[in-house]
């Protein structure tokens, strides 16, 4: 697991991801989902090659408050936010290709 990914609680999801002072990659996950654990290792490398986003983890068996706020209904679902507003959602597994492309359209890069 990547040292870089910073692992959120329902008391730390404003600051490190609304108040964050670059773009935010999240991920709602439990260790109980398999398309979560697919898409960990995935997250890891990408957080590793990453310096201008930041990328987070929030798991919703210990943290259901942001997960109630934010509408996610299934797991994994990823969020993209930027200056405190979210800017875009995927659900489901992601292969690291679709991953780069998603948070580029959604930061329209």
């Amino acid at each position: 697991m990547s040292d870089k990914i910073v692992h959120l609680t329902d008391d730390t999801f404003e600051s490190e991801v609304l108040q964050s002072d670059k773009p935010v990659l999240l991920d709602f996950w439990a260790p109980w989902c398999g398309p979560c654990r697919m898409v960990g290792p995935i997250l890891d490398e990408f957080a590793n090659e990453q310096d201008d986003i930041k990328v987070c983890k929030i798991d919703i068996d210990k943290h259901q408050e942001a997960a109630t706020k934010w509408q996610v209904v299934s797991i994994p679902t990823l969020l993209v936010f930027n200056e405190g507003e979210m800017v875009g959602k995927h659900i489901g597994a992601i292969s690291k290709a679709d991953l780069e492309a998603f948070i580029k359209a959604s930061l329209g890069l």
